[in-house]
């Protein structure tokens, strides 16, 4: 008997504008994952990988249609993140999340989904945030990956690392 959990393949973009500030999205929705009392997510853009994408094809196309950024850079693979918890993914066992570094000059989010798309995925806005907003953020809401301000931290004071860094949730 196969005892592997079924994970969801995705890719994330950390996307970082001149200013450092990144570029997160708001997710609203009841999940399993979701502590008690937290009305919403906010995490990198990005989504599952189709079958017989790569990672970066994936992360070109949900950047285009969450963003409307066209990257056509490969980007550095900066962190790796594996989430077994049911209910994490629907209809999976967790999430493998890989995390690409992308620069980029400030922009107003606006990808080639509608808005009742984008609902559809419980994407309900985008936000540019500061650093210093993270780390000092004490609102109901959580960040995906949690330590958040911590990894950025790292990430912006000794630059891309040689592997992706594991995370925790």
């Amino acid at each position: 008997m196969d005892t592997t959990p079924n994970l969801r393949p995705a890719v994330r973009a950390i996307i970082l504008d001149e200013d450092d500030r990144i570029l997160l999205c708001r997710f609203d929705f009841p999940h399993p994952a979701v502590p008690r009392r937290t009305k919403s997510v906010w995490a990198a853009p990005g989504g599952g990988i189709e079958t017989g994408e790569g990672l970066l094809e994936a992360l070109r196309r949900e950047l285009r249609e969450e963003t409307g950024l066209a990257v056509n850079i490969d980007p550095p693979h900066v962190w790796h993140q594996v989430v077994v918890a049911a209910g994490h993914a629907p209809g999976f066992d967790g999430v493998i999340n890989d995390y690409f570094l992308v620069r980029a000059q400030h922009f107003e989010p606006c990808g080639e989904l509608s808005d009742e798309l984008l609902a559809a995925e419980n994407l309900a806005a985008f936000r540019w945030w500061q650093l210093s907003e993270l780390a000092g953020y004490t609102g109901p809401d959580v960040f995906s990956p949690r330590d958040l301000a911590t990894l950025l931290t790292a990430l912006l004071a000794t630059g891309v690392p040689d592997q992706p860094v594991e995370l925790e949730l």
